[in-house]
């Protein structure tokens, strides 16, 4: 089962996240997500064990955590529907008409 684990603290690596995760049981695989250009965290990641079991009592016991400050969110990962479509941004502009610049004449 693949857990999610949100609000990392940014100095948590792959390492990090499965030292914190071990206790509950065998840990298959832990990726902390990071941003492309930076290669910075983007405070969330996920942990794959080998027992749904050992899964469960991990979301049960980490999810609220404290780590380093920061209160972990941890449940059950959910697979990406690339169907669903995604939620529009606005950047704070939605009420602003759109300006065109069609019929301004060209200036050389």
């Amino acid at each position: 089962m693949k857990v999610y684990v949100g609000n990392l603290p940014f100095s948590v690596g792959f390492e990090k996240l499965k030292e914190l995760f071990q206790e509950f049981g065998e840990v298959e695989e832990a990726s902390v997500i990071t941003d492309k250009y930076s290669g910075r965290s983007k405070g969330f990641g996920f942990v794959t064990f080998t027992n749904d079991e050992d899964a469960k009592k991990a979301i049960s016991e980490m999810n609220e955590k404290e780590v380093e400050g920061r209160k972990l969110t941890v449940n059950e990962a959910k697979p990406f529907d690339s169907e669903k479509p995604r939620p529009e941004r606005s950047f704070g502009n939605r009420d602003r008409p759109r300006r065109n610049f069609g019929d301004r004449p060209r200036r050389y």
